[in-house]
């Protein structure tokens, strides 16, 4: 093989093998590594609250008020989240958030009966809301417009591997004690808020992003104005609904009431689900940074619209992880659509995030509740084909979608954001 050959094969080499941060922002790989430890802390306790509850004697009505509990005040407290952020930047609220769900979710680990840990899980949604506007706004402002889709990309991989991380070892800590994993949490929580404090400190990620472009806050009012964010809100809605809402309440009760395998087949296929979201989606989010976002949101909601078609046709475990692998696959290029809004905000913004987060938690809040109440009467099938029938909409929102790649925004004067 001539030598020149052999050079060429060489530099293909280290180019695949280069680090997926390479000639991104500081920010992105400390958000991830953060984004890393909440996620594993979270896949720990989600497994044990249930089963803590369930021994203050309580139902299962008022153990689900538990789970919902932190969802509402993650929705009711956004805007105010929003609001912290622009007026104290997202550095200062992104690391107090953190350690205020920390304290919050060792109280929990501590309550001595169903109010205390009701109380606790309540208030942690604060401090949730806060890390989640804060980081998500953060990571969206300070790349490039050409970067903003494998940065999202990344960061969301940190909260999947984390995710698959988790409930690994969570089902060892409530063997020893239900109380276990609320103490591990707290602690990651607390390591993850050390790592902001030092490594988000702006004397070692250099200048201020605020310095880099001094653009107004645009306002929720402005951003309504402007199509790509109006559609952007309907897909976080009906996305949460689905890969949020749905896969969290009945789809458990699906796959053991209905197809009669074990809940252990429900964590192995979710796992799986998430393998599979996080093989494609840091491709797909540097797909749409090169190619445009409204092909792969096209892509990603229409491969979730199978993957819903499967589960209502499925009559036995293989169909069901099929359809497990495919709605990951697809949620893997759906998750490119958070990029949308930082093509529109641009500049500081939180508020506007902030708005656009409490549209995927009222996604999270509604299905559950909605699906329950068609599940009772009906069928648990007959939940996810109204699930289908609604997603629907998703796609057409994607069909419609005006790009948003490569405009201008965050000017909601220019005609070219209303169009579509």
């Amino acid at each position: 093989m001539p030598l020149q050959d052999k050079m060429r094969r060489a530099r293909h080499l280290a180019k695949k093998l280069s680090s997926p941060f390479k000639g991104l922002p500081k920010e992105v790989s400390v958000l991830t590594a953060i984004s890393f430890l909440v996620a594993v802390g979270f896949g720990l306790i989600i497994p044990a609250i249930p089963i803590f509850a369930k021994t203050f004697g309580v139902s299962n009505t008022l153990i689900g008020l538990i789970i919902s509990s932190f969802a509402i005040m993650r929705f009711v407290s956004g805007l105010f989240s929003g609001k912290l952020v622009d007026r104290f930047g997202e550095r200062v609220v992104l690391g107090f958030g953190l350690f205020m769900v920390s304290i919050f979710t060792l109280l929990a680990g501590l309550a001595q009966s169903y109010e205390q840990l009701l109380i606790f899980r309540t208030a942690g949604g604060l401090g949730s809301s806060m890390f989640s506007v804060s980081a998500g706004a953060l990571i969206l402002r300070v790349v490039a417009d050409n970067q903003r889709g494998r940065a999202q990309s990344l960061y969301n991989g940190g909260f999947i591997a984390g995710g698959v991380a988790g409930p690994a070892f969570g089902g060892a800590l409530i063997a020893l004690s239900p109380r276990a994993p609320f103490f591990i949490y707290s602690a990651l929580l607390i390591a993850a808020g050390t790592v902001s404090m030092i490594y988000l400190h702006e004397s070692r990620l250099g200048a201020r992003v605020e310095s880099q472009q001094e653009e107004r806050a645009l306002t929720i009012r402005e951003a309504l104005q402007i199509k790509p964010y109006l559609y952007s809100l309907f897909l976080a809605f009906l996305g949460s609904w689905i890969l949020f809402g749905m896969r969290s309440s009945i789809l458990p009760l699906f796959v053991v009431e209905d197809l009669g395998a074990s809940a252990s087949l429900v964590g192995l296929s979710f796992t799986i689900a998430l393998i599979a979201q996080g093989s494609v989606m840091v491709r797909a989010g540097k797909y749409s940074d090169k190619n445009g976002r409204k092909p792969v949101i096209l892509v990603g909601f229409s491969i979730v619209m199978l993957a819903l078609a499967l589960l209502v046709l499925s009559t036995n475990t293989t169909i069901y992880l099929i359809a497990m692998i495919v709605m990951g696959l697809g949620a893997g290029f759906a998750a490119s659509a958070g990029a949308i809004v930082g093509d529109v905000i641009k500049g500081k913004s939180g508020k506007v995030y902030a708005f656009w987060q409490m549209a995927g938690d009222a996604g999270m809040m509604v299905g559950p509740i909605l699906l329950g109440f068609i599940s009772d009467y009906f069928s648990y099938r007959t939940a996810i084909a109204f699930s289908a029938a609604v997603f629907s909409l998703a796609i057409i929102a994607a069909i419609r979608i005006p790009e948003t790649n490569t405009a201008s925004l965050g000017d909601s004067r220019k005609p070219q954001l209303n169009e579509g």
